[in-house]
This record gives structure tokens, C-alpha cells and sequence, in this order.
């Protein structure tokens, strides 16, 4: 991954880290210069081969800006929607228009593609209904299986969780986004005629509170190919948080409590299909929300209830059926559990004792009865008339693993922030769970005074990316005030830093030169920071005909380290600071902002003033 600064005499530029080999126009202000002709300046040379795969100059304090519409965009694990608002109306609408039916707010985040898997046949709903078609016509030599879920392989999730897909999962994610982007486009078009996509609108998409910044950098990248924005490096996209996005939503609900009063903390629990994500909030004044702690999140969603049900159909069944079934009939798979979300995961309270729904294998799913082959299973099965039983208990049994983890997040993220939660709202598809609502208010009713799940859930985390947007400075979208005034870091950033070698430290370390290199840390983890709060560091050449300094950055789960080998620390990417002039007094004050959702940095000469150019390479591959 690349980024740069440019020299100025004026001022320096701020800039945010994009892919290698995008961004081949060079932007200031609103000025484009090609690359080509940039490539022939001789003092913007870069120093190695490398460096030419990007030339991206971003001067992101831009004299003025053309945002006139926000479109808030909720890319979900299992559901996805978009919400939008002229700058002039500050009351973000959900589409509910797909695919030509009206009504729903959100569509399923599913690919039908061609045999080879290169186009894209339907998406969303539709893709569901077509793999209900086959079900009816009994089709068991199935052609291209539907993609979906592709979404957990952006976490850090282990790879046994993550689904095994016929297509690259970054290919899926930039096709449904392409797709989506058709509907976002089309609907702008007709809400607001003179609006010019590329120019006037800004897009603002949620992610999970634990996803990193190569998760976010991957987004970008799929962003563009998908077509969403005009050039990579395109300030008209913002990520946020999806509880994040969550609170600014949930502000308004306060009221409603008789707690919008500076000084009220809250907590969201957003309640997806792939993840559970939580932040707690502080209001600091009327329309500005401080983060108090680490923000935190699993992949305890709703999908994971689906597993459970696998891995109960395994007890059932035994493991070699359901594999044959998941290898052989994908399609009657998912319906299967299409049937139980609609009969059981989605009606089950926990409050009827005695709950029970007849399974019936022969009307659902009569392909399984082959693969039956253990005679004890078979028996058993052929006396219930191959109708499973699952009642109250099983269904407990189901949802537990999974409302456990939320449980312990929830009781987390109230420890660490070690102050009162006046109200606890609970957002996303999963939070309109009844038995997940009620295993919630039992166990935490004694902490927080009002557990509630406010008006229209599922859009709470669209129509708030899109206020968040809003929030912003809109003739200056970098720099500008938004409703979030701070973050807590979740990961500790340093740089590799070279030292005089000194009695004690490791002779293996030692380099030839009498140095050796350790972790500089320059932000921890659990650390407050304001979004625009710049954390700087001196640095100066060791030779005094160094034309550039090179380094890493590095970060970590833990809350320090001293080598940039330690376990657990992980290269996020690289970068070069090129030194005009020549002595060792050059001394360069190095910037970086890491409050923001997308890493920023700067670099000048502490004597001169004088800018550096910074050029950035992302290890997506570490």
C-alpha cells in the first residue's frame, strides 16, 4: 500500500494510507495532474521501483466541496441496506425498494453467479428465491452454488469458521457491492436529478467494531472496483463503526428516557448476522458522543445459531450425512435452515415451556434418508417416523453457546468502563430476538435502568452512518467537527526504531553497524484519542548522506512490546520519509492521527518547516 505527501511551501498534507497500484490522478484541491507527466519531475522522483506503483497527492483541506447527498450503507454479514438524506433535510430514509418490490429495509447479502462463477446472475432476495425454485423441482445435480457470508473473511476469524467459497471472497465482496451500488445510484437519480454521484455524494459505509485497518483498506479497494467511488483515494468515502454508526442513531432515544443530559453514558449492542459489536458512549454535549472504552465485538451473530443447529443435527444424524448433505446438496442445506429460522430461531422467547416443533426429514428434506447409513441412527429415526422433535429444551440448548459469548461482551464492556450505564440499546436483525432480549434483561436489569431495543432495529446502523456523515463539516469532510469527538484505540502502533547497541541489550541483535533495531511505541491501546489528535515523533539520519529514512509500522493486542518481533506483533505496513539536503541535523517531526476510522500521517522538517514526501506500502499478505 502506498500513500504520500507532497512538498509545500504553503502547508502539509495529512493522508490516508490506500492500495498499491490505484490513484493514478493526482489531485490538489481540485486541480488533477496526470501521472505520467508528474513521473517527469525530477525532484518527485521515488527512490525505488516500487514506489512507482502509486502517485496518490491528496490534499485533503480542500478549498470547497460538492457534498449534497449522504448515503449511510450497512453491508451486513447475512442482510445489507442503505439509507440516504440531502444535506439540506438531516432525516436520513431507508430505501425499501428491491428489486422491484416495496417494503423491506434491508436485502439478503447473497451472489447467484453463472457455472464459472464469473458473472453475477442475481443478487439479494431474488438469489433466495431461485434457490427455493430448485428445492421444488427436486434438483439434485446442482450447478453453481449461491456465495454468501463472504463477508466474515474480512475478520479474524478462524478459518474452520469461515465459509469455504467457489469465488476469491474479495471478488464476491466487490460484486455484491457493485450490484448494491446499481440500486444506491438509481435512487439518488430519481430522488435528486442535478446530483452528480462522483461529485456530490458522500458514502458512508459501517464496518465491525473488530475489524483492523487491512479490513478497512480491502473495503476501500472493493469500494472502488466496485465502482462506488471515482478513485481510491476519493475522500468521499468514510467508514464508521457499526455501533458506532449505532449510537449516533440512538441518541435521539435518550430523550425518550429522560437522559439527554451532558455526562449520560450509554451502551449499543449491535445484534448482527456475523457479529456482536459494542462501544459505550458519553454524551458531552447536545450532539457530540465521547467513546469511554475499548470498543469490542465477536462472531457470535445470528448465523451462529444456524451452527448450533448443525452441530445438533450432527448428534442427530451423525457427521458423515450432514457432510454429505453440505458437500452434495448445498441448496437443500440452507433450506433446511431457512425452515428452522422460520419455525424456531425466529419465534423462540424462552417463555413457552412447551415450545416444540415437529422436523419432519421426508416433507424437508427426504435426500438426507439416503445418506443415512448407520443401522442404530436409521433405527431410531424409522421409529419417530423421521420427524425430530425439538422442544423447548433443545432450543435452549441451541441459542446458549451463543447468547453466553454476548452475555460475557456485555459484562465486559460494563467493567472496563468503570462508570454508571444509564440505558442499554440494542440494535441489528439479532436484537429482535426475544429470547436474546430476555437472557439480557435477566441477567443485567440490576446494572443498566433502561434495556431497550428502539424503533426500526435493523436500520439503526444505515440511516446512522449516514447522521454520522451528516455530522460532518461538509465543505471540508477531512477535518471538519463530527457528532464523534474521540475513539479508544483497540491496538497499540509503533515503529521500528534504530538505537545505539549499549551493554545488556542482546548480542544476537547487535548489527554490524553497533545498532539495534526495537518497537517505538506511539500509541497504546486503550488509549482516548481525539478524531484530529496527532501523535508525533523526532527522527534523524544515521549517515549524513542519507537521502530517506525507512520504516515499519507495527501493531499489537497487547499494550506494548519491545521488538517488532514479539509475539503478537504484526507489520501493518511500511514506509519511506525521503530527506533532501545532506548532515545528520535534519531533523524530521514525524505525525500520525490514529482517532480517525483510516490511519492519517504527516512528516515535515522540524527546522525548516519544510514537508517530506511519505510514501506507504500496506501488508495485506502479513
Amino acid at each position: 500500500m502506498d500513500t504520500i505527501i507532497n512538498r509545500s511551501l504553503t502547508g502539509y498534507y495529512r493522508l490516508n494510507f490506500y492500495p498499491v497500484g490505484t490513484c493514478n490522478i493526482l489531485k490538489m484541491g481540485h486541480s488533477e495532474i496526470d501521472k505520467s507527466e508528474k513521473d517527469n519531475e525530477n525532484d518527485d522522483k521515488l527512490s525505488s521501483k516500487e514506489d512507482n506503483d502509486l502517485l496518490s497527492f491528496d490534499k485533503l483541506s480542500l478549498d470547497e466541496n460538492n457534498i449534497r447527498v449522504v448515503v449511510g450503507l450497512d453491508f451486513g454479514t447475512t442482510y445489507s441496506g442503505f439509507a440516504y438524506c440531502h444535506v439540506s433535510e438531516k432525516n436520513p430514509c431507508s430505501n425499501t425498494n428491491w428489486h422491484g418490490e416495496v417494503g423491506q429495509l434491508k436485502t439478503n447479502t447473497i451472489l447467484q453467479y453463472d457455472d464459472e462463477y464469473n458473472n453475477v446472475k442475481s443478487w439479494g432476495a431474488p438469489a433466495i428465491a431461485k434457490k427455493l425454485r430448485k428445492m421444488n423441482k427436486q434438483n439434485n445435480c446442482e450447478s453453481s452454488k449461491p456465495v454468501e457470508l463472504f463477508k466474515l473473511h474480512l475478520g479474524d476469524l478462524l478459518d474452520e469458521h469461515k465459509p469455504k467459497l467457489p469465488v476469491d471472497y474479495r471478488k464476491a465482496i466487490t460484486d455484491y457491492l457493485r450490484e448494491i451500488g446499481k440500486v444506491i445510484k438509481e435512487t439518488v437519480a430519481k430522488r435528486w436529478t442535478k446530483i452528480d454521484y462522483f461529485e456530490d455524494v458522500l458514502l458512508v459505509i459501517s464496518v465491525p467494531a473488530e475489524f483492523s485497518d487491512k479490513s478497512k483498506v480491502i473495503m476501500r479497494a472493493c469500494a472502488f472496483e466496485a465502482g462506488l467511488i471515482k478513485d481510491e483515494c476519493s475522500i468521499n468515502l468514510q467508514f464508521t463503526t457499526e455501533p458506532e454508526a449505532a449510537a449516533v442513531y440512538c441518541m435521539n432515544n435518550l430523550e425518550e428516557h429522560n437522559l439527554a443530559q451532558p455526562g449520560t453514558n450509554f451502551m449499543i449492542v449491535d445484534c448482527g448476522g456475523g457479529t456482536v459489536d459494542l462501544t459505550t458512549r458519553k454524551l458531552i454535549n447536545g450532539n457530540q458522543l465521547d467513546e469511554i472504552t475499548e470498543r469490542t465485538g465477536d462472531f457470535c451473530g445470528s448465523t451462529f445459531i444456524d451452527t448450533e443447529f448443525i452441530k445438533y443435527l450432527r448428534k442427530k444424524f451423525g457427521d458423515k450425512p450432514i457432510d454429505l448433505l453440505i458437500d452434495n446438496n448445498h441448496e437443500q442445506m440452507q433450506y433446511l435452515i431457512q425452515q428452522f429460522c422460520r419455525h424456531c430461531k425466529i419465534p423462540f422467547s424462552g417463555n413457552d415451556s412447551d415450545f416444540l416443533y415437529e422436523l419432519d426429514i421426508q416433507d424437508t428434506i427426504p435426500i438426507l434418508k439416503q445418506y443415512v447409513t448407520d443401522n442404530n441412527i436409521r433405527e431410531a429415526l424409522e421409529e419417530n417416523e423421521w420427524v425430530i422433535d425439538i422442544d423447548f429444551e433443545t432450543m435452549k440448548s441451541i441459542f446458549e453457546p451463543v447468547v453466553q459469548k454476548i452475555l460475557k461482551l456485555i459484562k465486559v464492556q460494563l467493567d472496563n468502563a468503570q462508570e454508571t450505564c444509564s440505558a442499554m440499546f440494542l440494535v441489528g436483525g439479532f436484537s429482535e430476538s426475544r429470547y436474546l432480549q430476555k437472557r439480557i434483561r435477566q441477567v443485567f436489569e440490576h446494572r443498566v435502568d433502561n434495556i431497550s431495543v428502539p424503533l426500526q432495529p435493523i436500520a439503526a446502523i444505515s440511516r446512522g452512518a449516514a447522521i454520522y456523515g451528516l455530522s460532518n463539516d461538509l465543505n471540508n469532510i477531512s477535518n471538519g467537527e463530527s457528532v464523534i469527538s474521540s475513539r479508544v484505540l483497540k491496538y497499540t502502533y509503533g515503529t521500528n526504531t534504530f538505537y545505539k547497541w549499549k551493554k545488556g541489550d542482546p548480542e544476537d541483535r547487535k548489527t554490524k553497524n553497533g545498532y539495534i533495531e526495537k518497537f517505538e511505541c506511539l500509541a497504546k491501546r486503550g488509549t482516548k484519542m481525539d478524531i484530529n489528535q496527532e501523535v508525533t515523533s523526532s527522527h534523524r539520519p544515521h549517515k549524513a548522506d542519507q537521502d530517506s529514512i525507512d520504516y515499519k509500522l507495527f501493531y499489537t493486542e497487547k499494550y506494548d512490546g519491545i521488538y517488532c518481533d514479539d509475539p503478537g506483533m504484526n507489520l501493518l505496513g511500511k514506509f519511506r520519509i525521503d530527506l533532501p539536503g545532506s548532515g545528520k541535523d535534519r531533523c524530521v517531526l514525524f505525525g500520525m492521527t490514529f482517532g480517525k476510522m483510516e490511519i492519517v500521517a504527516s512528516a515535515r522538517n522540524k527546522q525548516t518547516g519544510q514537508i517530506y514526501r511519505t510514501t506507504f506500502k500496506f501488508d495485506l499478505d502479513g
